[in-house]
C-alpha cells in the first residue's frame, strides 16, 4: 500500500512537470512509461493551475476591476503553464483551419511558427476567456468566480484523458515529441482521472459563505467539457486519423472555454429569472 501512495505521488509530480514549469524533487526520478501513466494526475494538476489562477483572480479583484483581474488571472495560468495548451490551440488552428490533407495538417502542427489562423484563433480564445471570466467576477462575486476557475482547469484536462483512451495517435510515434504520450490511456488511467474531476466537484459543491455556486452551473459545465470530448472523438478521428500533442491541448483550452461559458450563462440566467 505505501509503495502504491509513493508511486502515485511520484507520477503526479511527472504530470506536474509535464504540464507546468514546476520542477518535480530530485527523489522522484523519471522513467519514460511514468509520463503515459502520469495523464492520470492531469486534473489534479489541472486543479492546482486553476487554483494560481483563482488566488490571482481573488487578490486582484481587491484591487482593480473585474477585466483586470481577469486578464491578471489568465497570465498567471499562462505562465505557470508556459503557455502549453494554448499553444497546442494555436497550432492545431493553423492545421486544421483551413481546407487540407491530414498529411499536410501534421506536418503544420510540426512547425514552429505562428500562422495567421493560429494568431486569429488565440486571439479570440483569450478574448473571450477574459470578458467572460470578467462576467463571473460580476455575477458571482470573486469566491464564486474563483471556484469556477479551479473547477474548469480540472475538469478540462479530463478531456484530453478521454481522447487518449479512445483515439490512436495519429503521427508517427517514432517522431513524437512526448513518445510515451502517443501511448493510450488505461480505463483504470481515465477512471482515476475522472474520480480526480469527481472530487474537484465536491469540493466546490461544498456549502460556505464564500462561495456562491450552484449545482446547475457545475453541472451545465460538465456536459459542456463532455459535448466537447464527445464531438472531438469523431471529428479528429475524421480529420487526423486519430490525436496529436496539439489536439490534445486544443481539446482542454476549448473545454475550459465551453465550461467557463455555460457556467456564467447559468448565472446570469439564474440572476435575470429572480
Amino acid at each position: 500500500m505505501k509503495g502504491t501512495v509513493l508511486h502515485e505521488l511520484r507520477l503526479f509530480f511527472v504530470a506536474l512537470q509535464f504540464l507546468t514549469r514546476m520542477p518535480s524533487p530530485r527523489w522522484v526520478g523519471f522513467e519514460p512509461a511514468w509520463l503515459n501513466d502520469s495523464a492520470r494526475h492531469f486534473p489534479l494538476v489541472g486543479a492546482l493551475v486553476g487554483g494560481a489562477g483563482a488566488a490571482v483572480l481573488g487578490a486582484a479583484s481587491l484591487a482593480w476591476p473585474p477585466a483586470v483581474a481577469a486578464l491578471l488571472s489568465i497570465v498567471a495560468t499562462v505562465w505557470v503553464t508556459g503557455g502549453f495548451h494554448e499553444d497546442g490551440f494555436a497550432d492545431s488552428c493553423d492545421a486544421l483551419g483551413g481546407s487540407v490533407t491530414r498529411e499536410r495538417a501534421l506536418e503544420i502542427m510540426k512547425d514552429s511558427r505562428i500562422g495567421a489562423y493560429g494568431a486569429i484563433g488565440l486571439v479570440l480564445m483569450l478574448g473571450t476567456k477574459a470578458a467572460v471570466l470578467a462576467g463571473l467576477v460580476q455575477a458571482a462575486g470573486a469566491g464564486g468566480a474563483m471556484a469556477a476557475v479551479m473547477w474548469v482547469h480540472a475538469a478540462s484536462r479530463s478531456v484530453p484523458l478521454w481522447l487518449m483512451r479512445r483515439l490512436p495517435y495519429a503521427g508517427d510515434v517514432a517522431q513524437a515529441k512526448a513518445r510515451p504520450m502517443a501511448v493510450p490511456v488505461s480505463a483504470a488511467g481515465l477512471g482515476i482521472g475522472l474520480g480526480w474531476v469527481a472530487l474537484a466537484t465536491a469540493v466546490v459543491l461544498v456549502p460556505t459563505t464564500a462561495l456562491r455556486v450552484p449545482p446547475a452551473a457545475v453541472l451545465a459545465s460538465l456536459a459542456a467539457c463532455t459535448a466537447v470530448a464527445v464531438y472531438g472523438e469523431p471529428w479528429l478521428r475524421r480529420r487526423l486519423g486519430g490525436y496529436t500533442g496539439d489536439a490534445l491541448g486544443a481539446s482542454q483550452q476549448l473545454a475550459e472555454l465551453a465550461a467557463l461559458l455555460v457556467w456564467l450563462a447559468v448565472l446570469r440566467a439564474g440572476v435575470e429569472g429572480a
